[in-house]
C-alpha cells in the first residue's frame, strides 16, 4: 500500500466530531464582522430528562446514552445532589424525613443551575453526603458546557418550570418488586444502612410519595422505557433521535425546506480530505465524486413518486414506487459540470441543462449563456452547484428557470457545502424551492469565500488550480 494511501485511511478512521463545520464559535481570523449573527452563536444544548421511580434504572439508562454519544460532551447532572442539607432537628429525626417529597429538594437552584449549563455557562453542583444527610460545605462538582445534558431524579418531571428546559423527557419503568430488590441493596452496601430501616423508610415514605408525584408525572414523557437497562432496542432508538436532533443545524428550523444529509464518521472523512489544501487532484476528485453521488441520490428523494404494483420471480405481487418521470438536471457550469456524472450514473438518460453566469466577488447576476431542455416547465429541475457562497449566482439561475415556466416546488438545489448566507439569500426569496447540500459551513470572509470552505472547487476538480 502507497504511503499517500495510508495516510488517507488514517484520516478517514481519526475524521469525528460533530457535522457542522459551525458547530463551534470560528477561530478563523479572515472571518468578515459582518457576519450572520446564527453563525458565531453557540448551539444550545439538547436536554434530557429521566424520571422513574427509586432503583428504576435509571441511572443505568443514563449511562447508556452517555457511552453511545460518546463523541459529543455530555454531562450528567442528577437531582439528589440538590437535597437540602438537613439541619440539627431534622437531623435528631432523620427516619421521619420525607426524602421522596418534592420539598426535600432545592428546586429553585436546579433550575438556576440547568438555566446556565443552557447558556454555555459552567456551573458548581453540590455534593450531597447520604450518609450525613448534608452537603459538602467546601467541594462541589464542577459541570462544563455541553452538547447534551441529562438531568436524572425521581422527581425532576414533578416542577413544570423543570419539564419547560427539557427537550426530551423519558420515564423508566420497572417493577415495584424489582425496584424495592435494588433499593434494598443500594442502600445498605451504598448508603450503610440496614435492611428494617430501608423497609420502614419504603413503606412509609418511599412507596407513597411514588402514588402522588412520581407515578403521576410519567403522563408527561415522550418516551417510556419499560425493563429500564435491558431494553436496548429503545435506548438505540433514543440515542438515534438525539444524533438526529444534534445533527439539525439551526438552518434547517429556519427554513424547513433546507435539507442536510445525515452525517456518518465517512462522511465526514470524505469532508476532511477534500478540504485538506495538500491531498491529490486524482483524490480530490475521487472523494468529491463519492459525496456528490450521496447528495445526489439523497435529492432524488425529494421527488414525487407514484405508487407501482409489480410481480417478483416468486409470482408474487410487490407493492413499491414508480420514479418521476419527468426529470431533468441543470449545472451551473463550471463548477456544477462535475456533479453531471452522479446524476447521470443514477438517472440513465437523463436531460442536462446549462447555465452560465458571470460572477466576480459579491456579484453573480450576469447571465452569459443558458440552454435548457424546451420542455424544461413540464419537468422537476435538479440545480447543480458544489458550493452555495453568496447565493447571488443561485438566485439567478433560479430566477431564469421561473421566467421558463418552472414552479418553485419542482426545482431542487444540490450542492456540497453552504454559508449562512447563502442560504439566506436563497431560501427568503424562494421559500419552496428545496436545498440539498451535505455541510452548512461557518460564514463568507471579505472576499466572499466560504469558510473554512474547500476554495475554488471548480479548479481544483478540473485540474486548472496550478
Amino acid at each position: 500500500m502507497s504511503e499517500g494511501s495510508i495516510s488517507i485511511e488514517y484520516a478517514m478512521e481519526k475524521a469525528s466530531g460533530p457535522h457542522f463545520s459551525g458547530f463551534r464559535t470560528p477561530t478563523a481570523t479572515s472571518v468578515s464582522s459582518t457576519t450572520f449573527s446564527d453563525a458565531n452563536v453557540p448551539r444550545e444544548p439538547f436536554v434530557i430528562g429521566v424520571s422513574g421511580g427509586t432503583a428504576s434504572g435509571k441511572t443505568t439508562v443514563c449511562d447508556m446514552i452517555i457511552q453511545q454519544l460518546h463523541d459529543h460532551r455530555v454531562v450528567l447532572v442528577n437531582q439528589d445532589s440538590f437535597y437540602r442539607g438537613l439541619n440539627s432537628e431534622e437531623l435528631k429525626r432523620v427516619h421521619e424525613y420525607n426524602f421522596d417529597h418534592p420539598d426535600a429538594f432545592d428546586t429553585e437552584q436546579l433550575l438556576e443551575c440547568i438555566k446556565k449549563l443552557k447558556i454555555g455557562h459552567s456551573v458548581q453542583v453540590p455534593v450531597y453526603d447520604f450518609k450525613l444527610h448534608r452537603r459538602s460545605s467546601d467541594s462541589f462538582r464542577q459541570v462544563n458546557a455541553s452538547d447534551v445534558i441529562i438531568l436524572e431524579g425521581i422527581l425532576v418531571f414533578h416542577d413544570q418550570r423543570v419539564r419547560n428546559l427539557m427537550n426530551m423527557k423519558i420515564f423508566v419503568d420497572a417493577d415495584a418488586d424489582v425496584r424495592l430488590a435494588r433499593r434494598i441493596r443500594r442502600d445498605t452496601v451504598e448508603r450503610g444502612r440496614d435492611v428494617n430501616s430501608v423497609l420502614e423508610q419504603y413503606a412509609k415514605f418511599v412507596k407513597p410519595a411514588f402514588d402522588d408525584f412520581v407515578l403521576p408525572s410519567k403522563k408527561y414523557a415522550d418516551v417510556i422505557i419499560p425493563r429500564g437497562g435491558d431494553n436496548h432496542v429503545a435506548i438505540d432508538l433514543i440515542v438515534q433521535h438525539i444524533r438526529t436532533k444534534l445533527g439539525q443545524h439551526d438552518l434547517c428550523k429556519i427554513y424547513p425546506n433546507v435539507y442536510v444529509i445525515q452525517s456518518t464518521f465517512q462522511i465526514r472523512g470524505m469532508h476532511t480530505l477534500i478540504r485538506d489544501r495538500d491531498i491529490s487532484k486524482h483524490d480530490f476528485v475521487f472523494y468529491s465524486d463519492r459525496l456528490i453521488r450521496l447528495v445526489v441520490e439523497h435529492g432524488l428523494g425529494h421527488l414525487p413518486f407514484t405508487e407501482k404494483q409489480v410481480v417478483t420471480p416468486t409470482a408474487t405481487v410487490y407493492t413499491g414506487v414508480d420514479f418521476c418521470k419527468k426529470l431533468c438536471g441543470v449545472s451551473i457550469v463550471r463548477s456544477g459540470e462535475s456533479m453531471e456524472n452522479a446524476l447521470r450514473a443514477c438517472c440513465k438518460g437523463i436531460k442536462i441543462g446549462k447555465i452560465l453566469i458571470h460572477r466576480e466577488g459579491d456579484d453573480g447576476k450576469q447571465l452569459i449563456y443558458e440552454k435548457l431542455p424546451t420542455d424544461i416547465s413540464e419537468r422537476h429541475v435538479l440545480l447543480l452547484d458544489p458550493v452555495l457562497a453568496t447565493g447571488n449566482s443561485a438566485n439567478q439561475a433560479i430566477e431564469l428557470l421561473i421566467q421558463k415556466g418552472v414552479p418553485q416546488s419542482h426545482i431542487i438545489f444540490l450542492n456540497l457545502i453552504s454559508a449562512p448566507e447563502g442560504i439566506h439569500c436563497v431560501c427568503k426569496r424562494y421559500p419552496s424551492l428545496k436545498i440539498v447540500t451535505s455541510e452548512i459551513d461557518v460564514a463568507l470572509n471579505e472576499e466572499f469565500r466560504v469558510i473554512p470552505g474547500m476554495g475554488e472547487f471548480g479548479d481544483r476538480y478540473f485540474g486548472t488550480d496550478d
